[in-house]
């Protein structure tokens, strides 16, 4: 039992780890317990057992195993942190469950594993499983595929990967283990369920009789599609969804989905390729070529048998299927063309994609083949070019097939339309859009009226096909002039048509509008972003004109619809553009003149032709009238126009009539249905008068009007063949300046270019020059939207013409053409077909290209220019490719047949000869720019061998291989360079060059495109393999380029890529990926493109913002088009999806917004030490570098991962800095809630933090920085000690900044820097500050000296490591620097150390330079002379020192260099005895340190050193004991007992057991109750003050906040505290013995407590907060007023200076500050007011009146001005001779502000003094004129001025001030120099010392008055604080009220006097700057060991004797007394 009890006690996780099986058993039930009540996913509590899941499914115990099974179950499904445990759980499993006997535990390890499955960590598992399946005992295997089985029929074939799987299968079916062959063959059977007959072919070559049982079994299998049973997480709102559309019975969509799922498997892809080339008879090539037809067909019959493997291994097959090619084209057999055919299905087949490169050579040849008439061959053919098809795109063999439609054999045509109908079959509305579409209905249009009806048949089908495939409205342009029957036809074949993806696209037509399937759109396709322009684009269609969403008939003659509809055909259509325009009859003049009657008054009529020019004149005003009145439909355009051509019609003479008809023109064509038959009438008429003066604008005004009515290209075309054939230039110039603005209005849409060109050629050949600078400008909008290429036109024109139009050009360079505005009011249709304008990205530009006139150059590639390229000799070789350069050059622009010299220049890319290279590089850009965008269809086999030049080790070669890349991707497009495996087999080559340059060209690419083929996805290994290159700039490169690829791939897929890498690798790619995360660029979008496109249409402004969000979410094409009349049948479908793509992004970020709720630093047990392990033992990359290096950076990425939220990871590694800044704020915020996991991380944290140090941006380093001040300080208070590892990763990297420029990061390094000594030895610190001396940067070399200055001078010679020697000479090099600021600071450093060591300190120097010694020298003795100023001088250079909150915290640096250094200094100055006096304090004072700190908790690293020196310090006190004694017979030894006793339970009151301070804190309260013992206190008020307050700080920081407790002991405690402290504060004589600096540490402790929110959740809690307000009033009314004072300034200044302190906190102070002020009136005089205005002007100094008035409370600058006020008000002008203490006054701006204060209080009150002033003080003569006054004052200056009457002046000005002390003599300084007023003032206080008869010391010298009195026995000084400013004689009585008054500031006014007078003057502060209370104990131990030395009889100075004498016995009590404590606190520590 003695050992249950043992476990019993542990935690849970430690039980889970015991070596007892009951200890594990009931460690596992109760994780299963805690499991199940864990309802938030991501607590931190699962990362505790993150290392334990393991273990719980491996245990050894099978009881115990099933127990951990259930609760890793359990685990799994609820941990957010599960998914990392996959891998070892899961290999635990396989091997440590599956081998049970007990069915259960098999059941629990497979429920695991499927969980895993289902928290997204399938791969893993299935990898595990399959490494399962090679164990040897038979259990495993059967358990594992068992497990494999049920996994895919839960979850599917799309989750479970079946390749891997089936690749085992035929070794499973040979096992010798019945069990594993039975489960093979169930699991068969399961993936047959799920990919039917694609398992056939990998399982062919299994036993006979196996496969037969197999095949009886996939017969019984029922024939519907099976449905996943589960899903993944990510899926499961999935899965509610199909539970719901089961419930409501929709069936449909079910359909659809088995129609997603059935095609899912591909049986090509479980296949292995074969390899074929190898096998090829070696004689293949010859026998080919043979003569006789049998060994052709032997050649051809070997090929079959390799070809008939399903799956052909990648090679190069051009010589292959050249071969067979051949025989197709031009062999005479019948047959071996058919086995040709074979051969080439065969490769299509087997090579699928591969054979694309080769598709376009085949081809043609196969299609000139189908001549055939044989049915056999015929066959063949078609089965070899369908294969083919597969292999390729529409798109890049369009041009080869469009090219044989033109061919006179009916049965080619035929054969080609059927090819190109089975060829549609397999495209979709995106494979197929309308620039493909266009040329295909063209040629098909004329076979439907072909003679042959076979042809017809086939064209017919093939258009049936295409209507089927993309819908009516993207086919029924292309057919406007097809008659009813024809069309009636072609709709009939579209019926019949079965399309390979049947129900997506064909339901376009049936069900369009009486159903909206919800995933419609998507189906089409994934016509993404086009869908739902197209289902928003009928919406704008009803609101203007509803007839026109219907354009399914054909068109009806003068209806609106047609109108409608034609302006959606225009948009796009050249040639068809006048397809649904209306047309017209044209009409007899009679008729016309009838039907315009019917509209027009008679009158009207009549006047038309009248003589008269008035009437005529006011004929057409009726005219105009009339037509505004009418009504469109009614309008007979044609009639009116007519009618205003008949005589005079536009022969009229008068200008007005003829611009009133002009306008009238305008408006019929704006308000008529306005045909191009009523155009032709007037047309001719407006042409003429466009040049005209006068009616010119008129003229152009009704063009316009017609344009828009009729369509600007045909208008555009009619007016410029108008223009060009008469003679005029005034009509040429101003046609052309119409149609340059008519452009840009209009767009450019459907313009007829070459027409054009050929009309601008002949205007730039005019001889007008109006003409020619119209035509320019033209070219210059033509230019916008054309591009570059128009100049090609024009490269014939002479040079100055030419430059002419190129200035026109470089002003259009870089603009956008403006977006149309006119040409849509009538167009309904052009919005809904702007949607499809992005399928071509530049419709003007491809126009051009074109029109262009193209020369067919195959019949000049000759054979013979052939041979010549592939020559040995490379001169000939030059010479052919010479030849090509030529006859390219010479063709300009060329067709894409050019023979077989694609093939020969491949051969000169790896010519070896690099000039060749260079030159075919050359030949290929030209070729790429003369064939245009036709040369795609060379990109296979081109195109990539340009791309393996790129690994050419010579730079210019690489430079023009990458030149001609991008000349061809310019013309291609990107998308036939990423189809295939192409571009990844390059990538895969282990060429250095070869990859940086590739990488870089993709990088630079993919960005812009706004798709990308499916096969980039293959790249994605070789770009990972690139990442871990040897060669640093190929990992560059792939870095680059990373987050290109997962800019279209996506994060999931690219992460899924990881998978077949090593872990190593994986984890360092996954870190990567994470980085390419956050840069990754978003996708271009669409719609931005169009926008600027010249389509015309309302569309882009409506439709964007509907488009554009959906666009990413829903499709990776680019191109699709559905069908419109889906779209708008699954309207509402579409806009849902738009909505749902506007909602994703929000819902990934309220889910980062929920990850954001946990905790930021997850506590991973031993996770710190595992990371120092691995980087001790080298697995890591040890924490060291001079800038850091991306695997630096990564690898901390790396582990971060585990122990930090992953969205703060994100922030903290982003590229963009604010995110730097957003994760520290976080960090900051919480630093206090996560203290365990702060420290956990510390390592990791500190490593971030030094990175940020090499960023460039103050403000990160900034925030860094005070986030470590707060983070050392929170480690401190933690008592925390930094691990060498910590250290040493982080301590260097700040020594850097210490040399920054700017002086606030230099203060806040040095902040840091100190309080970095407080959880890391100073000894330890000293090293890295040293190698900081050595550093290049002046300034941190400075810094670094001062700071090793102030280690020394805090802790000691021992500091320096080393040895004090060695450091020191490396300190003293650095006095010879060349710079000054190091100079100085070197030296400081020494002096500092020669004031702790003495002269021993040249000796450890050792030689310098008689230069550097004499420096040093000097130094030392100007330190000597003023040992008084250092001190402060040290406040005022460091002010970091003393600002910090807590100043207990800062004590090492602050209090020791600032207090005893000084007094040290002056007691050098005196004795020069000082080493042993100090040294030992010093080592002393870090061990009280850590005594206040400890608070009795247990820590296992004490300082060694430490404590050695303790026993040091004592050893030598035993011996000289009795001596003591004996020296002091007149002491009372029972007080002597009495002094220790109290010692004793003052130790006990700051002890951390609760019961031993309450028990001392009784018996201190019934000793102060007690009038006549509470004298025995005296003496003790600052030890017990510190004790009672250090215990405050430990109830504060550790007993409020341990949860054991009971806080009822707590409040017992603080009421005995408070108590106490009330008894103490009411005793006036006791209370006034409190220091400054304990004091202020009081208040501290008391505000603290008033602010602890926790306490207020106390049932008494209230009560506390009373008596402690209570207490502070005491506090204020009974302490020393100028202590208490000063200490409350000193901690307002702290408290304002703490960033991270509470403003409650400041305001708290304040209040005390003000009920001061209200205590001043009675409490003035007994205030050393000289020390008050110190602290006024320290704080003032820290705090000028700007930084206050930044404060966000206005309380602390209202309080000071109250506070000096007061001050003035009271002692009135008096108090400007209180600042005797301050050194210099220009500091701050005290002076100014008192000298302010006191005028204004003179100028209200009329020179009125103070009623407290002292007696005898005289006024300023109140009847005494301003004048007079300042007219004897200026006399007075005037004597001084001069020579002779200087001393007189003096004299005078004295008197005069002694008179009038009032007296302001500041105006007559101010003017002087500041020597003369240093002077003056020096003047007068020698006179007053004559005067007065004191050889005063002047206060210049800088020794204060505290100082003095310590030292020298006589109060000389003592004038300096308590001055008389009167002048008057004055009695002993004074002297003696004075001196007593000094002495009790000093400290020697109290009962016990005669006692412990040194002890007691030792005990305050030396120096006006406030010391901190324990600055008091390291005082007292000083003076203890002085005393001790003292009684040890060394030489001492007899006043040191002197004052040694009287105090003996008490130090001997107080030594055994702090010995006993020191003992005490070492045993509790053990």
């Amino acid at each position: 039992m003695g050992d249950d009890s043992e476990w019993m006690k542990l935690s849970v996780d430690q039980k889970c780890e015991h070596k007892l099986w009951k200890a594990r058993l009931s460690g596992y039930e109760e994780a299963l317990k805690i499991f199940q009540k864990i309802k938030d996913e991501k607590s931190p509590e699962w990362s505790k057992y993150l290392g334990l899941i393991k273990k719980f499914v491996t245990d050894s115990n099978a009881v115990v195993q099933l127990k951990g099974l259930e609760a890793a179950l359990v685990y799994v499904e609820n941990a957010h942190v599960a998914g990392k445990t996959t891998g070892e759980v899961v290999s635990g499993v396989v091997s440590k469950v599956f081998n049970q006997p007990k069915a259960k535990a098999k059941e629990l390890g497979t429920e695991i594993c499927l969980m895993y499955i289902e928290i997204e960590k399938g791969e893993a598992v299935q990898e595990e499983l399959l490494k399962g399946l090679d164990s040897k005992n038979p259990k495993i295997p059967v358990a594992c595929i068992e497990t494999l089985r049920k996994a895919l029929s839960e979850f599917g074939s799309k989750i479970i990967l079946l390749k891997p799987i089936i690749k085992v299968l035929p070794k499973l079916f040979e096992s010798r283990e019945k069990a594993i062959r039975d489960e093979a063959k169930l699991i068969a059977v399961e993936i047959y369920r799920w990919i039917r007959d694609a398992l056939k072919a990998p399982l062919q070559n299994i036993n006979s009789v196996q496969l037969k049982e197999l095949e009886e079994e996939w017969v019984k299998l029922p024939t519907g599609a099976p449905k996943p049973t589960r899903f993944l997480r990510s899926q499961q709102e999935l899965e509610a969804k199909l539970e719901q559309q089961q419930s409501a019975g929709g069936d449909a969509e079910g359909g659809g989905d088995d129609g997603d799922e059935g095609p899912q498997i591909d049986a090509y892809e479980l296949l292995e390729a074969v390899e074929i080339l190898s096998k090829l008879p070696k004689d293949f090539y010859d026998k080919i070529e043979a003569k006789k037809w049998q060994e052709r067909k032997e050649a051809l019959e070997a090929v079959e048998v390799l070809v008939k493997n399903p799956k052909l291994e990648a090679g190069d097959y051009s010589d292959l299927v050249k071969a067979l090619k051949k025989v197709v084209g031009k062999d005479t057999n019948v047959m071996l063309v058919a086995l040709a055919a074979k051969c080439l299905t065969g490769l299509a087949v087997g090579l699928r994609k591969k054979f694309g490169q080769y598709a376009g050579h085949v081809v043609p040849t196969i299609l000139e083949k189908f001549k055939e008439k044989k049915p056999q061959v015929v066959q063949a053919l078609q089965e070899a070019i369908d294969a083919i098809f597969l292999t390729t795109t529409l798109q890049s063999i369009s041009e080869d097939i469009l090219a044989v439609m033109d061919n006179k054999n009916p049965t080619i045509k035929q054969q080609t339309s059927l090819f190109i109908a089975r060829s549609f079959r397999h495209c979709t509305s995106s494979t197929l859009p309308k620039s493909l579409l266009k040329p295909f209905c063209a040629a098909l249009l004329k076979h439907i009226n072909d003679s042959a009806p076979e042809v017809r048949d086939a064209a017919f089908e093939a258009l049936g096909t295409a209507l089927k495939v993309v819908g009516e409205k993207a086919v029924n342009p292309f057919l406007a002039d097809v008659d009813k029957l024809k069309l009636d036809r072609i709709k009939e074949c579209s019926e019949k048509v079965e399309l390979v993806y049947g129900k997506k696209a064909g339901a376009t037509t049936d069900k369009r509008e009486s159903k909206a399937l919800p995933g419609k759109t998507v189906a089409s396709g994934a016509a993404g972003d086009k869908d739902v322009k197209d289902a928003a684009a009928p919406k704008s269609g009803p609101l203007r004109k509803a007839p026109a969403t219907k354009a399914s008939g054909p068109p009806k003659k003068g209806k609106p619809a047609a109108s409608g509809a034609a302006g959606s055909a225009g948009s796009k259509n050249k040639k068809g553009l006048d397809v649904k325009e209306i047309v017209e009859p044209e009409l007899s003049v009679e008729v016309c003149e009838e039907k315009a009657s019917v509209v027009l008054p008679p009158t009207c009529l009549q006047l038309l032709d009248s003589g008269n020019w008035k009437e005529r004149l006011a004929c057409m005003e009726e005219f105009q009238k009339a037509v505004e009145l009418m009504d469109r439909n009614e309008m007979p355009c044609q009639a009116l126009v007519r009618m205003l051509a008949k005589k005079p019609g536009w022969k009229e003479t008068n200008f007005q009539v003829m611009q009133m008809k002009l306008h009238i023109v305008a408006l019929i064509a704006q308000k008529g249905n306005f045909s191009k038959t009523s155009a032709q009438v007037v047309l001719d008429g407006l042409v003429d008068k466009i040049g005209d003066v006068k009616c010119g604008n008129n003229a152009k005004e009704a063009l316009t009007a017609m344009a828009e009515a009729c369509l600007l290209p045909w208008t555009a075309e009619q007016v410029m063949s108008m223009a060009f054939s008469q003679k005029n230039p005034k009509n040429q110039s101003e046609t052309l300046n119409w149609l340059s603005n008519a452009i840009k209005d209009f767009g450019f849409s459907g313009l007829n270019v070459k027409a054009f060109i050929s009309n601008v050629k002949t205007a730039l050949a005019a001889t007008n020059p109006a003409v020619r600078t119209s035509a320019i400008t033209l070219l210059g909008v033509m230019y916008l939207y054309v591009g570059p290429s128009l100049r090609m036109f024009f490269e014939d024109e002479k040079t100055a013409l030419l430059s002419q139009i190129d200035a026109e050009f470089e002003k259009m360079q870089g603009q956008t053409p403006p977006a149309p505005t006119r040409g849509t009011s009538k167009n309904v249709g052009g919005g809904a077909d702007e949607g499809e304008e992005g399928d071509e990205p530049d419709e003007g530009g491809s126009d051009v290209v074109d029109l262009l006139p193209r020369v067919e150059i195959s019949d000049k590639i000759t054979l013979e220019l052939v041979s010549k390229i592939g020559d040995k000799n490379w001169k000939i070789r030059k010479e052919g490719l010479d030849e090509v350069s030529g006859i390219i050059n010479e063709a300009k622009f060329i067709q894409p047949n050019i023979g077989e010299l694609p093939a020969a220049l491949k051969g000169r890319l790896n010519d070896s000869n690099k000039i060749l290279v260079q030159q075919t590089l050359n030949i290929l850009q030209q070729l790429a720019v003369a064939m245009g965008p036709n040369v795609k269809q060379h990109v296979k086999n081109l195109g990539i061998p340009i791309i393996t030049v790129l690994g050419d080790s010579k730079n210019n070669v690489r430079a023009a291989a990458l030149a001609t890349v991008n000349a061809w991707a310019e013309q291609t497009g990107m998308k036939e360079w990423l189809e295939g495996e192409d571009l990844s087999e390059e990538l895969k080559k282990e060429n250095p060059f070869l990859r940086q340059e590739l990488l870089g060209w993709l990088a630079d690419k993919l960005p812009a495109l706004r798709s990308t083929p499916a096969d980039l996805i293959l790249c994605v290994p070789h770009l990972y393999s690139c990442l871990e290159d040897r060669n640093g700039d190929v990992r560059k490169k792939a870095q680059d380029a990373l987050p290109f690829f997962m800019m279209h791939l996506g994060y999931e897929k690219m992460a899924k890529a990881t998978g077949k890498l090593k872990p190593t690798s994986k984890d360092q790619v996954l870190a990567m990926l994470e980085k390419a995360k956050a840069n990754m660029p978003a996708k271009p979008t669409g719609p931005v493109k169009t926008a600027s496109k010249p389509a015309g249409g309302a569309g882009p402004a409506k439709f964007q913002p509907v488009s554009a969000p959906v666009e990413d979410p829903i499709s990776s094409s680019v191109e699709p088009k559905p069908d419109p009349k889906k779209a708008r049948g699954g309207g509402v479908s579409s806009k849902a999806k738009g909505v749902q793509g506007k909602k994703m992004p929000s819902k990934s970020n309220l889910k980062e917004d929920d990850d954001k709720s946990g905790p930021i630093f997850i506590v991973v047990p031993n996770g710190k030490e595992q990371r120092m392990k691995d980087e001790k033992a080298l697995k890591v990359l040890k924490w060291n570098f001079t800038t850091p290096r991306d695997e630096y950076i990564e690898q901390l990425k790396m582990q971060m991962s585990s122990c930090v939220a992953r969205w703060l990871q994100d922030e903290m590694f982003h590229s963009d800095f604010q995110h730097h800044n957003k994760a520290l704020a976080v960090m900051v915020d919480h630093l206090e809630s996560e203290k365990e996991g702060v420290i956990g991380c510390l390592d990791l944290i500190l490593k971030w933090l030094t990175l940020r140090f090499f960023d460039t941006n103050t403000s990160v380093l900034m925030k860094a920085l005070e986030y470590l001040k707060l983070l050392f300080t929170l480690l401190s208070d933690e008592e925390y000690h930094l691990t060498e590892n910590e250290a040493s990763s982080f301590i260097p990297y700040l020594i850097l900044k210490v040399g920054e420029p700017k002086d606030v990061i230099r203060k806040d390094v040095r902040a840091i820097l100190n309080r970095m000594c407080l959880v890391y030895p100073a000894s330890k610190m000293f090293p890295f500050i040293m190698e900081g001396t050595k550093s290049k940067n002046s300034k941190q070399r400075a810094e670094c000296l001062e700071e090793l200055g102030c280690l020394v001078e805090s802790y000691g010679m021992n500091v320096c490591q080393p040895t004090p020697g060695k450091a020191l000479k490396e300190m003293a090099l650095h006095i010879g620097d060349r710079d000054n600021t190091v100079r100085n600071a070197a030296l400081n450093t020494i002096v500092t150390v020669y004031n702790v060591h003495g002269d021993q300190v040249f000796k450890l120097i050792g030689n310098l330079s008689e230069k550097d010694m004499s420096m040093l020298e000097e130094r030392i003795k100007r330190s000597a002379k003023r040992p008084a100023a250092a001190p402060v001088k040290q406040v005022e250079e460091r002010p970091p020192r003393a600002q910090n909150l807590n100043s207990n915290a800062n004590m090492l640096r602050k209090g020791p260099a600032e207090d005893m250094s000084s007094r040290l200094n002056q007691a050098r100055s005196l004795s020069g005895h000082s080493e042993a006096a100090h040294t030992v304090p010093r080592e002393f004072q870090l061990d009280l340190d850590e005594i206040e700190n400890d608070n009795g908790t247990v820590r296992c690293e004490m300082p060694a050193l430490v404590q050695h020196k303790l026993d040091d310090i004592f050893e030598p006190v035993l011996i000289p004991e009795p001596k003591i004694r004996a020296v002091s017979p007149h002491f009372d030894d029972m007080h002597s007992n009495t002094a220790s006793t109290i010692n004793f339970i003052i130790s006990q009151v700051a002890s951390g057991d609760i019961n031993t301070s309450v028990q001392a804190l009784t018996q201190i309260d019934e000793v102060l109750r007690q009038e006549d013992k509470s004298e025995a206190m005296s003496g003790h008020i600052d030890q017990f003050l510190i004790a009672t307050f250090m215990q405050l700080r430990l109830i504060y920081n550790t007993h409020m906040a341990d949860e054991k407790l009971d806080k009822d002991e707590i409040i017992k405690l603080y009421s005995c505290i408070i108590g106490n402290m009330i008894s103490l504060f009411q005793m006036e004589n006791l209370a006034r013995e409190a220091s400054t600096g304990v004091l202020k540490d009081l208040m501290h402790g008391l505000i603290t407590l008033m602010l602890d929110s926790r306490i207020e959740d106390l049932e008494e809690g209230q009560q506390v907060f009373r008596s402690v307000n209570l207490l502070v009033v005491k506090v204020l009314e009974k302490s020393d007023q100028t202590n208490i004072l000063s200490a409350l300034l000193v901690l307002l200044q702290d408290s304002l200076l703490a960033t991270a302190g509470s403003p409650k906190f400041s305001e708290l102070v304040m209040k005390c500050l003000w009920r001061m002020v209200r205590l001043l009136p009675d409490t003035i005089n007994s205030i050393n007011l000289d020390r008050i205005l110190l602290d006024i002007h320290i704080f003032m100094k820290v705090f000028p009146k700007e930084k206050l008035k930044q404060c966000k409370s206005e309380f602390p600058i209202r309080t000071l001005k109250t506070l000096l006020h007061t001050l003035c008000k009271l002692k009135g002008p008096k108090i400007l001779d209180h600042l005797t203490m301050i050194d210099n006054k220009n500091e701050s701006e005290l002076e100014a502000h008192l000298c302010r204060m006191m005028k204004h209080s003179l100028d209200q009150m009329g020179s009125k003094s103070d009623k407290e002033t002292e007696k005898g003080a005289s006024r300023i003569d109140e009847k005494a004129s301003k004048a007079k006054v300042n007219d004897f004052l200026a006399e007075i200056f005037k004597k001084i001025g001069s020579k002779e009457n200087t001393k007189e002046g003096l004299a005078e000005l004295y008197e005069y001030k002694k008179k009038y002390s009032d007296a302001d003599i500041e105006p007559f300084l101010k003017n002087s120099s500041q020597f003369f007023q240093s002077y003056v003032e020096r003047g007068l206080r020698v006179i007053e010392m004559e005067r007065e008869g004191k050889g005063r010391i002047p206060s210049s010298t800088g020794i204060s008055p505290q100082m003095e009195v310590s030292c020298v026995p006589a109060p000389t000084s003592t004038v300096s604080s308590v001055g008389n400013t009167n002048g008057e004689e004055v009695g002993p009585s004074v002297y003696l009220e004075r001196l007593k008054i000094l002495r009790q500031r000093c400290g020697l006014e109290n009962t016990k006097q005669d006692d412990r007078p040194s002890l007691t003057l030792l005990s305050k502060p030396s120096v006006p700057a406030v010391a901190s209370s324990t600055d008091m104990l390291h005082s007292k131990l000083s003076q203890l060991r002085e005393s001790r030395e003292q009684h040890q009889h060394l030489d001492l100075d007899s006043n040191q004797m002197h004052s040694a004498a009287t105090s003996t016995s008490s130090t001997a009590a107080n030594i055994d007394d702090l010995k006993k404590r020191l003992e005490r606190i070492k045993s509790s520590r053990k």
